[in-house]
């Protein structure tokens, strides 16, 4: 009796990895908001790793974050690094191409809670009404990523924290007078 469970569990697990490895390779994970604004007025606040501190969720989560710049903050070169609680983990972003008004693309190195190496972009596309901003991730899907997926929604987890950090920054352009908000001047890149 024993014989028959444990080959049906081991059947199981088998037909679970099969399907994990059948997953797609790499991840893109992305979310849009509309903001009444000009692309020139919501640049500054996607092309400065600092501003980033006045509508990033994951700033918030960890208060007591330890947090290094680099020579500066702002534009292709601009270097953060980063290193809180477990919600947070640790790595550091570089802003690896920076073309205003319209796109800025990070390198993410997360080192906690795990190692991953993935590209962050922000993308501004300007409507009649006001501006589309994009925040997306995108990058390799390990096999053990892959496993996990399994059983966590990683782009409903990584998504909500993007709609999050979107809404705050709709509310610091469009209410430049909310609490919280920091008048930015905008850095040449």
């Amino acid at each position: 009796m024993l014989i028959p469970v444990l080959l049906t569990l081991a059947l199981l697990f088998a037909g679970l990895l099969a399907y994990a490895a059948s997953q797609p390779r790499r991840f893109r994970i992305a979310r849009s908001i509309e903001i009444a604004a000009l692309p020139d007025a919501i640049f500054p606040w996607l092309n400065d790793l600092r501003a980033a501190q006045q509508w990033s969720p994951y700033e918030r989560r960890d208060p007591a974050m330890k947090r290094a710049y680099g020579a500066t903050t702002a534009g292709t070169g601009a270097h953060y690094e980063f290193d809180g609680n477990r919600d947070v983990g640790a790595g550091s972003i570089d802003i690896v191409a920076s073309e205003a008004p319209r796109r800025v693309e990070l390198s993410l190195r997360m080192l906690k809670p795990m190692k991953a190496d993935n590209v962050v972009e922000y993308t501004l596309e300007r409507l009649h009404a006001g501006t589309v901003v994009t925040w997306a991730m995108s990058g390799d899907s390990p096999f053990i990523g892959r496993i996990v997926c399994l059983f966590f929604n990683m782009d409903r987890m990584v998504g909500r924290d993007f709609e999050a950090g979107l809404a705050s920054l709709k509310l610091l352009v469009e209410e430049p007078g909310a609490p919280g908000a920091v008048p930015l001047q905008p850095v040449a890149s």
